[in-house]
């Protein structure tokens, strides 16, 4: 897992959540973020598909708890490409 590739996660987190990106840091979980409720969840999957044109199983989906876990998901998924390249 690469720096810019849990920066890009973290971007796009924090625009579904409407966050400062440096609010959310990998260790940042579920219950820290008040707006990572059910619906922004949804929201981040789709909006993680779009970015890298990945398709999340619904096994990844529960296991996005934190930012790192969800950015080691889209490494997996991606094979640890950036967007972008």
């Amino acid at each position: 897992m690469t720096n810019l590739l849990a920066d890009q996660v973290r971007q796009v987190a924090a625009d579904v959540f409407n966050v400062p990106v440096d609010r959310l840091r990998l260790e940042t979980t579920r219950d820290e973020v008040p707006q990572w409720d059910s619906l922004h969840h949804i929201n981040l999957v789709i909006a993680l598909e779009q970015t890298f044109g990945i398709q999340f199983t619904p096994e990844h989906m529960e296991q996005m708890l934190s930012i790192e876990l969800v950015t080691l998901i889209v490494s997996e998924l991606t094979g640890g490409r950036e967007i972008g390249h």
